[in-house]
């Protein structure tokens, strides 16, 4: 059959489906289960109104059951079972294997980079453009190309960034756009503008971005709020204070080797060959799709901000900085974590960008890629099981705490 005919048919099999369901699950309660005629009409109609939302939520209940739940609960037998013994019970011997593996501590320590750097650049970048893109004439246009790339697959999104990074030997026309550029650059202004210059001004105004957030979390500590926080709070904020000062020194030690750096001009480069910093090619990709997610959440929450606050610091005579650091940020600080949060629960789980541009190789492995191998490659369902239970570990309390703030903001 054609495809595009057997999507026609599954979907009005679905629909149609759907429709029986629900009309025929209600003449079932309505007229068998709790009729509603008799001495017990009354009763039945109030039974037959609690049973009723059930009846709609079961298909979604059954869904998430054979798709997510099950899923987890098996996922959590196999990561204690070994294959090689016909499926017996092995305790966390699955857990410990995979715990001495390099490749393991490898993906944990490329997860944790892109953790740092994808949802800080995804946000700053977002943030930024719907700032800047807010007040102008064809600031929707620019919204809508910068949006673009969230219509792009993660695949999709790899193979076009596979082709910028490509590379071909010397004497050959180069069609990678990165590497096109690179052969310009001979040692003179150009380059000391483009790969010295240019980088150091991204990193200090990365710096003074984290520097921002720092110290909005430490400041809490030192005032009269100090009492009135509980202990995991204060906890929590000199542990997000410790964090970005680590990164501010990473910042900084990063301008100083840029400046000692020596370059190989006039050579093409294998980029995603290059460890450590194959890494940061591969988060581009992502950085690219998540900005149009960022920029659009904060532009809502942006437009959100009442006029009357603007307005009086303006008349108070607070400049553009001021105004969007001491009043605009603050009123939109509850967005910017939700947003930065979602994005992190994206990076926890990315695979596809690993997958289809290195796979996992010259120092790029992350948890899924990992799992993946595990599971498919070397048919190591156990440590595979046991990888994907970490991913789950790693992703939930975030996503419990995503869950927690928005019913609290409901409430």
């Amino acid at each position: 059959m054609h495809p595009a005919l057997l999507g026609l048919v599954t979907i009005l099999i679905g629909v149609s489906g759907c429709v029986g369901y629900f009309y025929f699950s209600n003449v079932i309660l309505d007229r068998f289960i709790f009729p509603a005629k008799g001495e017990h009409a009354g009763r039945n109609i109030n039974r037959a109104n609690m049973v009723r939302p059930w009846l709609f939520l079961f298909p979604a209940i059954l869904a998430l059951g054979l798709y997510l739940a099950y899923p987890v609960i098996e996922t959590l037998r196999l990561s204690f079972t070994d294959r090689n013994q016909g499926g017996a019970f092995v305790g966390f011997a699955n857990y410990r294997q995979m715990m001495n593996e390099p490749k393991f501590w490898e993906a944990m320590r490329n997860n944790m980079l892109w953790l740092i750097v994808v949802p800080a650049a995804s946000t700053a970048f977002g943030l930024l453009v719907a700032q800047l893109t807010d007040r102008i004439k064809w600031g929707s246009i620019a919204k809508s190309l910068i949006f673009m790339p969230m219509a792009i697959s993660f695949v999709g999104a790899s193979v076009i960034f596979k082709l910028i990074y490509d590379t071909r030997p010397a004497e050959q026309n180069q069609i990678g756009v990165l590497n096109a550029i690179w052969l310009q650059f001979d040692g003179g202004i150009g380059s000391f503008l483009i790969l010295r210059i240019v980088p150091v001004a991204m990193l200090v105004c990365f710096a003074l971005f984290v520097a921002y957030f720092v110290w909005a979390f430490v400041k809490p500590l030192l005032g009269p709020e100090r009492a009135r926080m509980p202990g995991w709070g204060m906890a929590l904020r000199a542990v997000a204070g410790a964090g970005g000062a680590y990164l501010i020194f990473l910042a900084l030690g990063s301008i100083l080797g840029l400046f000692t750096a020596t370059f190989p001009y006039g050579e093409p480069q294998t980029w995603l060959t290059i460890p450590f910093w194959n890494s940061f090619f591969l988060m581009v990709v992502l950085i690219w799709i998540q900005t149009g997610f960022a920029m659009v959440i904060l532009s809502a929450a942006l437009r959100g901000i009442p006029e009357e606050t603007i307005e009086a610091a303006i008349i108070d005579g607070a400049n553009p900085f001021q105004v969007f650091f001491k009043i605009k940020m603050p009123q939109i600080s509850g967005t910017i974590v939700v947003v930065w949060t979602t994005i992190t629960l994206v990076v926890l789980k990315v695979f596809d960008i690993v997958f289809a541009m290195t796979n996992g190789q010259w120092g790029t492995q992350v948890l899924a890629n990992y799992m993946y191998t595990q599971l498919f490659v070397t048919r190591d369902w156990g440590v595979g099981s046991a990888s994907a239970m970490m991913i789950m570990l790693l992703v939930s309390p975030i996503l419990i705490w995503n869950v927690y703030n928005a019913r609290k903001e409901m409430r």
